[in-house]
C-alpha cells in the first residue's frame, strides 16, 4: 500500500490476471486521509491499452473511492510476462463542494505554494487461473513515498491521461443478468412467505370451523382456491 498526506492507496501493485485475447481487471481503493476534499486523476504509460473508472472523481473527506482498471484482450504476451507500463495518481485539495465535473486538469498543474502528491503504481502480470493460493505480496519494495511537488519539479515517465469510453459489454450483460436474477429470487421468496402466512391462516380457519360448525366455511373455501392460485404463479415464476 501507499500512503502520503492526501490519500491511502490500495495496493500498491497492479496485479493484473493475463489471459491472451482476453479483457481483465483489478481494483485500488483511494482513501481520503484528510477533512478536505480531495480530487484525484490517473494517468499511465500506455493509454491505449488500459482504461480506468473513474479516471478522475473527488474523494469526499474519511471516504473511500474504488478505482476499476480494465486491461484490453491482448494478442500476444509479453517477453517473461514482464510489463513495463506504470500508473501515476495525482491528487490536490479543492475547495468544498467540488464536484467530479468541476474537475479540470490544470488542477494538477504545478505552482508556488501548490502542493500536488504523486504515486507510481507499476502494472504485474499474474496467471489467470493459477495452480496454487498467490503468495503473500513481498513488502520489499512495496511501500512508495509520495513525491510532493511545491516550488519545484521533478522528471518522470510520460504518462498520459486514461480513457474510461472503452465498452465492457460482457460485464454490463452479466450485470443486468444478476440484477434480473436478483429481483425473481425477491419476488420469490416474497410470494413463498406469502403462501406460508396464508397457511397458518388455512389451519387456524380449518380448526376454528371445525370446532364451531363441524365442517369448512366459505371463507375457508374462498382462501383454498386463493392457496391454488398463489402456487401456481410461484411454479410459474421458476
Amino acid at each position: 500500500m501507499s500512503t502520503g498526506d492526501f490519500l491511502h492507496i490500495q495496493p500498491a501493485e497492479l496485479k493484473l490476471p493475463f489471459e491472451l485475447k482476453k479483457q481483465s481487471s483489478c481494483l485500488m481503493q483511494l482513501a481520503n486521509k484528510t477533512d478536505q476534499y480531495i480530487a484525484f486523476k490517473v494517468k499511465t504509460t500506455n493509454p491505449k491499452k488500459y482504461c480506468v473508472r473513474p479516471n478522475a472523481a473527488i474523494v469526499l473527506p474519511g471516504s473511500t473511492c474504488v478505482v476499476t482498471v480494465t486491461m484490453q484482450a491482448q494478442n500476444e504476451a509479453p517477453p517473461a510476462m514482464l510489463c513495463k507500463d506504470k500508473f501515476l495518481i495525482q491528487s490536490v485539495i479543492v475547495e468544498h463542494g467540488a464536484m467530479a465535473k468541476d474537475i479540470i486538469p490544470e488542477m494538477f498543474n504545478k505552482a508556488p505554494g501548490k502542493v500536488v502528491e504523486e504515486f507510481k503504481l507499476r502494472v504485474v502480470y499474474i496467471p489467470a487461473n493459477p495452480p496454487s493460493p498467490v503468495p503473500e505480496e513481498s513488502e520489499e519494495g512495496s511501500s512508495q513515498n509520495p513525491s510532493t511537488f511545491e516550488n519545484g519539479a521533478q522528471n518522470l515517465p510520460l504518462f498520459d491521461s486514461v480513457s474510461e469510453s472503452h465498452e465492457e459489454p460482457s460485464k454490463e450483460k452479466s450485470s443486468e443478468a444478476l440484477a434480473l436474477i436478483s429481483k425473481l429470487t425477491a419476488e420469490k421468496i416474497s410470494a413463498v412467505q406469502q403462501n406460508q402466512k396464508l397457511l397458518q391462516e388455512l389451519e387456524f380457519l380449518r380448526k376454528e370451523s371445525s370446532k364451531h360448525h363441524g365442517g369448512f366455511s366459505v371463507t375457508f373455501v374462498v382462501l383454498v382456491g386463493l392457496l391454488g392460485v398463489l402456487v401456481g404463479y410461484i411454479i410459474k415464476k421458476k
